[in-house]
């Protein structure tokens, strides 16, 4: 088998068999197939695309390429949630420990934050003494015993990933559906879940522009599921503004304390998407049959303070100070040297938001990284007063900056008026929601 032939058979637009992305795959990520030829073959499933069997074999055989996890001894259906990243967007702080306050099993690796879009795991360490670098031995311990944690991704999982990514990257073939699928969906068959929920974001913050290329992933991935013996749901949600109202590490874990403690009110964009997500993460563990059952067990979760109290638990599992869990706790974690209030300069309406600059404005802030070794400063971010559609009266402040270092702070208020349009009333404003794919 060569690898020129392989990449002929793309070129002439002809499936390859197993077998021949089996070859490609191991051969990779030894080092027997060079760069250059990766990166033909890659331009050319651009160009060309696979099908959805193709896309299947791609993502076991590059979930196959390392390490995997075996969850099997831990009881239930385990479930894992998947989001393409964005800003605002604190999903997973809240619906991981309230699917499993209603008795769901979430084992769950997660990442850092690059550039505009958050990590996770830079919102857990936002809570001190949290360590999110755990042994499996000890992950699947802490999910045995409370039912949720979510860690960093540990050992050598997906190798054929991190190459493949780092020279997509360079290369102009990021763009390509199956192969975005593929990094996707290898990533959480490795990691050991019996079923999935893909929140599938598309916008001026997120990866996918438009809702058409959004769905087109999201039908992909869930038909790669059948093939990979996986339950799939995939949710395709809005991005052209952030998702929650703060922006910044501390601050969006604070905004999901309050969620998990009823303080936001009912149509909440976050809480909306939170229980939708959630919702079907109840409906593949088996635990309710239907959407209306599954939101009411969600919204008892809150309002008795179990999914709370798991949060707490995680915390407190990962050596974090769980006592910063209360409202009060977490004022004390988003105390700044300076506030600044961004004011409108006219009256009029929020038109349009520019979701990756707001992104890029926390970020320059300390909130987020330009490169992967940059440090992240927990308390600094912004928040949010007005959503798309809002009114605006002029000296009105729509959006507040929490500042430390004041080196970008002119950087940071310029992206955040270049990222708001104010004008006449809107005709209409974008769903939160485009559609749930099953």
């Amino acid at each position: 088998m060569r690898m020129v032939d392989c990449i002929d058979k793309k070129v002439n637009h002809e499936e390859l068999t197993h077998e021949e992305i089996q070859y490609i795959v191991s051969g990779f990520v030894s080092g027997d197939i060079p760069d250059y030829q990766m990166s033909a073959l890659m331009m050319a499933i651009v160009l060309n695309d696979m099908n959805e069997r193709e896309a299947a074999d791609l993502t076991l055989c590059m979930a196959l390429s390392g390490d995997t996890v075996d969850l099997s001894d831990l009881p239930g259906i385990k479930v894992d949630k998947h989001s393409s990243g964005g800003v605002g967007d604190t999903t997973t702080l809240v619906v991981a420990p309230l699917v499993a306050a209603c008795g769901g099993t979430v084992a769950k690796m997660s990442g850092r934050g690059l550039a505009f879009s958050g990590g996770t795991l830079d919102k857990l360490e936002s809570i001190p003494g949290v360590n999110v670098a755990q042994t499996i031995p000890h992950f699947k311990d802490i999910v045995r015993k409370i039912g949720v944690c979510v860690i960093g991704q540990t050992g050598n999982l997906v190798p054929a990933d991190k190459k493949m990514y780092a020279l997509r990257d360079v290369t102009g073939t990021v763009q390509s559906v199956p192969l975005i699928a593929a990094s996707i969906m290898s990533k959480k068959l490795a990691a050991g879940s019996d079923a999935i929920v893909l929140d599938v974001k598309v916008g001026s913050g997120a990866f996918m522009k438009t809702v058409e290329d959004a769905k087109r992933l999201a039908e992909l991935m869930v038909k790669m599921g059948k093939h990979l013996k996986r339950e799939v749901v995939a949710v395709v949600t809005d991005m052209n503004q952030p998702l929650g109202l703060s922006v910044g590490n501390a601050l969006e874990f604070r905004e999901a304390v309050q969620l998990l403690s009823g303080q936001l009110p009912a149509g909440d964009p976050l809480l909306e998407v939170c229980l939708l997500l959630s919702t079907h993460m109840l409906l593949l563990s088996k635990l309710a049959t239907t959407e209306e059952e599954a939101r009411a067990m969600l919204q008892h979760a809150i309002a008795n303070g179990a999914g709370l109290n798991k949060l707490r638990a995680m915390i407190h599992e990962l050596g974090g100070d769980e006592t910063y869990l209360t409202l009060e706790g977490m004022d004390s974690l988003c105390k700044v040297k300076r506030l600044v209030p961004i004011a409108a300069q006219e009256a009029g309406y929020i038109v349009s938001m520019q979701a990756e600059l707001i992104g890029r404005a926390a970020q320059v802030l300390g909130a987020g990284r330009a490169t992967k070794e940059d440090t992240i400063d927990p308390a600094v971010g912004l928040i949010m007063h007005k959503r798309v559609g809002d009114k605006v009266e002029k000296g009105e402040a729509f959006c507040t900056l929490y500042v430390n270092d004041e080196a970008n702070l002119e950087d940071a208020i310029a992206t955040m008026r270049e990222a708001v349009f104010i004008g006449k009333k809107p005709d209409s404003v974008a769903p939160m929601v485009y559609g749930v794919i099953r």
